[in-house]
């Protein structure tokens, strides 16, 4: 039991707290069931504090507080919106690509109503959820078939199932690629029960390798983007259209993974060239994969095009159905395709494609807006200026090659650039941004110019 001079006896009992004068407005927000458990677990807090030979503040009206703020945080939308300052344009921890207006109405459409999801309105009978994005797929890549599934890993998972089971599958060591989230490709070819046929070395492979190493269980040759790094110097990969005569010699499909896939030509943008999906299949390939949420712009997703009769084969294994999208995600991402159609309408209607394109000049003219929004909120004790600097677009997509960007550079003399990005990222919303050489970086590349007045209400604090 404690003492009369203990500390824990000072603590207000949770029937007390209840009559505070704050606790009627925190019920009806909250509920009282609710606000009984935020009130015990931080009763409960206080007392862990007591342990440690501290002394926590016992003032009734404070501990309600604190039960809250507990209420507060709890409450919030989770995931919460946050403003990314930090120039990555598809950064995985935030969710990759944001959706275009358009696509998110579809969403709210589809997730506040009944939808034709799986029904022909036309007939009445049962209809297919393919039908919604298949048509436009095809459209847009010349492909005979295709499929949509939850995401890319999915689609490749899928694939090697339906096509490798208990076969070979021929890749070259230097694309045996580990990504985000402990995703190693080789663990999730042996998942499917395919056997693994590395071929090459790490730096250099030739079409001889492949062309060796095929046999009677070779299953299918298999090409994969490297994610998130590149290789240079001494090094010799296979195109698609070199490989794609050796598939066809040995009666085998070629499946390229390409993770980052587009149907549009970015060179015209000044961006750097990345092969589109059609090019992909008109170089020879059988099956291509790739995200919907990267460079593409939509929602989480995993796309397959190519060859009728090997979609036909995925759509009737059993896994389709464990890895097809739902309602919302099929709202998005058709939505999304049909921007697509038209690269100049694509430029504005698609998030992505939009902070691509922005002009140094534009950048520019954002980052000084961005600046004088700042200088007013900080005031003295702050330097707030504009400099080059670099984006990235992430998502494994055009690794290590940077975006010219203008940047606003936040220092100060009193204050570490590591307090003030903390502080930051605790507003709400929260601003993500960078650190670099004493300085919190902000990229108005990944800015919507109405949340400039947000980014600087989350530098509103006493820093000291």
């Amino acid at each position: 039991m404690p003492s009369p001079g203990d500390p824990l006896r000072r603590l207000p009992s949770v029937s007390r707290l209840l009559n505070e004068s704050g606790a009627p407005a925190l019920i009806a927000r909250h509920g009282r069931g609710a606000l009984l458990r935020a009130l015990r677990e931080t009763i409960e807090d206080a007392r862990a504090e007591v342990r440690r030979g501290a002394d926590p503040d016992a003032d009734p009206a404070a501990i309600l507080a604190r039960a809250g703020a507990r209420l507060a945080g709890t409450s919030r939308f989770s995931p919460r919106r946050v403003l990314n300052a930090t120039g990555i344009l598809l950064h995985t921890n935030l969710g990759r690509a944001p959706l275009g207006a358009e696509a998110a109405r579809a969403v709210l459409a589809a997730a506040t109503g009944y939808t034709d999801l799986e029904l022909d309105l036309a007939t009445g009978e049962r209809g297919s959820r393919g039908g919604h994005v298949e048509p436009l797929l095809r459209e847009l890549s010349g492909a005979e078939a295709a499929l949509a599934v939850n995401n890319n890993a999915g689609a490749l998972l899928l694939a090697l199932d339906t096509l490798a089971r208990g076969r070979e599958v021929v890749i070259s060591r230097g694309e045996l690629v580990e990504i985000g989230g402990t995703y190693r490709l080789p663990d999730i070819i042996e998942r499917t029960g395919a056997r693994l046929h590395e071929v090459g070395t790490t730096n250099r492979t030739h079409p001889r390798d492949y062309e060796s190493a095929i046999g009677p269980d070779t299953a299918l040759l298999l090409k994969v983007h490297r994610s998130n790094f590149r290789m240079e110097g001494y090094t010799r990969s296979v195109s698609e259209s070199e490989l794609a005569p050796v598939a066809r010699r040995a009666g085998v499909p070629l499946v390229v993974d390409a993770g980052s896939g587009t149907f549009l030509d970015l060179r015209p943008w000044g961006l750097p060239a990345e092969p589109p999906v059609q090019a992909i299949l008109r170089d020879g390939a059988d099956l291509v994969m790739f995200s919907g949420d990267k460079l593409l712009g939509g929602p989480q997703a995993g796309i397959a095009l190519g060859r009728r009769d090997l979609l036909d084969r995925m759509r009737r294994n059993p896994l389709a159905r464990a890895l097809r999208p739902d309602k919302m995600t099929l709202a998005a991402l058709s939505e999304t395709l049909r921007g697509l159609r038209d690269p100049e309408e694509a430029r504005t209607r698609i998030p992505v494609l939009r902070m691509l394109a922005l002009a140094p000049a534009e950048l520019d003219r954002r980052a000084r807006r961005l600046a004088r929004l700042l200088r007013a909120t900080l005031g003295p004790g702050f330097r707030v200026s504009v400099e080059d600097g670099a984006s990235q677009l992430g998502g494994g997509a055009w690794a290590l090659k940077p975006l010219p960007t203008r940047l606003v550079a936040v220092r100060s003399e009193g204050v570490p650039a590591h307090k003030v990005e903390e502080r930051i990222r605790a507003a709400d919303p929260p601003v993500l941004a960078r650190l670099r050489e004493g300085a919190v970086l902000l990229d108005p590349r990944t800015l919507e110019e109405a949340d400039f007045p947000a980014v600087a209400s989350a530098f509103r604090h006493d820093f000291r």
